[in-house]
């Protein structure tokens, strides 16, 4: 049986369970009533996952005395949410290199807003008491070619120019902390990167949320949102609800705000994960820091250990389908789990004859500069902020922090950054769309076999496209 796992990988996948590990447990909390007939309320949060839970909660924080409705088309969690991989990140910006390109100009200020950001959350965790088996390990970025070790000191040295805190480390250090031949160099963000349950961070919200007083509706879709004097009138249904502001926080989902659409492509992503490891498989890997890891390349993986000791590993293919397509159908996906395998186990061949338990996918919000947006609809009524693009675990609690400045109409450090006025550039209409994002996704794979940008790549980057990894 081993031999046969070593000489085909896919064998290794044979008795896994498709669907997220993480939602696949007992203590899942049991869904909430859908909303039925006529409601009324300050502040209507459309969206359960982790942007909607942390505008609720926060507007809640802000103002006791708010009433605050949040509804969700299916389960708390059951999106995003409750299927990414655990990596909660400080970074604002889908990491430093994006962010130095796009705000050189306050970079310095968006690491610190990030770095605040995640100790909040640390901070809230432990407020109301929330186990999401949070672990603050920290991060590696990992290069697996030449050209990659040269770019991950090139992020070095903009690092500490931006006063940034990381830290280069050569093979042997990088191996000393995991074992894999495959290692040629690596980026650690020492403080900057916690690990999680997703799915057990998301309950906590909502658990949180009803402490507070937040109403939650499970299983009420929104259909429509309406203008109405004072008023924003959303039909759901089974009913329909008047609030006085509304905070969008749907991502990959279409939204409601329709001139928004064109902004956003839904991307899917796919991970799986291993069997727990014994104490000697562990021991073959080391890795006693716990720390998240990625590679350096445009096609990576991201893998970190689980709270049992199981290896989380997904990554490397990102699939758009033609006409933004969405459907569970999609959530499985053979060629990608097939090609994870080999991968996970060219890294660690010592490894060889574990087995996977689970395998999953869904949809990122992808946008063109690779992190969150914002703005208002409905003369300021309508806050929304999207196109987190993968790195929206810390990042949705800062966007809820900007929608609820708005929705206030407060001027914040947060509401005065370039980041926040601005937008990224639409993505085209169909079948360009669907073609630039093919001939971007083979140009990348190019690009990480021979470390250049091909002329298609450096036209992108002309154009301010966020087709960086």
């Amino acid at each position: 049986m081993t031999l046969a796992i070593a000489t085909d990988p896919v064998r290794s996948l044979v008795d896994a369970r498709p669907g997220s590990f993480w939602l696949d447990d007992p203590a899942k909390p049991a869904p909430l009533p859908a909303l039925a007939g006529g409601q009324h309320c300050d502040l209507l949060v459309i969206g359960g996952g982790y942007c909607g839970l942390w505008t609720a909660l926060l507007a809640k924080e802000r103002d006791p005395a708010l009433d605050v409705v949040l509804i969700e088309a299916q389960e708390v969690g059951w999106a995003a949410s409750g299927r990414n991989g655990g990596f909660c990140e400080a970074s604002l910006t889908h990491g430093l290199a994006n962010g130095i390109a796009r705000w050189p100009g306050e970079y310095d200020q968006l690491e610190r807003l990030g770095r605040r950001n995640l100790d909040e959350i640390e901070e809230t965790l432990r407020r109301y008491g929330i186990d999401c088996d949070w672990e603050r390990t920290g991060s590696i970025n990992v290069a697996t070619r030449e050209h990659q070790v040269r770019e991950l000191r090139e992020a070095a040295r903009l690092a500490t120019r931006f006063g940034a805190e990381r830290e280069f480390l050569d093979a042997d250090q990088l191996r000393a902390e995991v074992n894999s031949r495959t290692y040629l160099a690596g980026l650690r963000d020492e403080h900057g990167t916690a690990l999680v349950n997703p799915a057990k961070l998301a309950w906590g919200l909502r658990e949180a949320c009803l402490r507070v007083g937040v109403r939650v509706f499970e299983r009420t879709t929104a259909t429509d949102l309406i203008p109405q004097g004072p008023d924003i009138v959303v039909k759901t249904g089974y009913g329909r609800i008047a609030a006085r502001r509304v905070a969008l926080a749907t991502n990959a989902f279409p939204s409601l705000v329709r001139r928004v659409r064109p902004y956003v492509i839904p991307v899917y992503d796919y991970v799986m994960v291993t069997e727990p490891l014994t104490p000697e498989q562990l021991a073959s890997i080391g890795w006693g820091s716990r720390c998240g890891l990625s590679d350096a390349g445009n096609l990576f993986h991201y893998y970190r250990l689980t709270a049992d000791n199981r290896i989380l590993w997904g990554g490397y293919d990102a699939i758009y389908h033609y006409g933004a397509k969405l459907s569970a159908e999609l959530d499985q996906r053979p060629a990608t789990f097939g090609t994870l395998a080999a991968n996970f186990f060219r890294t660690f061949p010592q490894l060889e004859g574990i087995r996977f338990t689970h395998t999953w996918g869904g949809v990122i919000d992808t946008c063109s500069r690779f992190s969150a947006f914002y703005g208002t609809a409905a003369r300021g009524r309508v806050a929304y902020a999207l196109g987190f693009t993968g790195l929206g675990v810390a990042a949705t609690r800062f966007a809820a922090q900007v929608m609820l400045d708005r929705l206030e109409g407060a001027r914040t450090e947060r509401t005065e950054l370039k980041m926040v006025r601005t937008k990224p550039l639409p993505f085209p209409p169909e079948p360009i769309r669907w073609l630039g994002v093919e001939l971007t996704r083979w140009s990348l794979a190019r690009a990480d076999s021979d470390g250049n940008r091909n002329l298609w790549l450096r036209g992108m980057d002309a154009l301010g496209l966020g087709f960086g990894s």
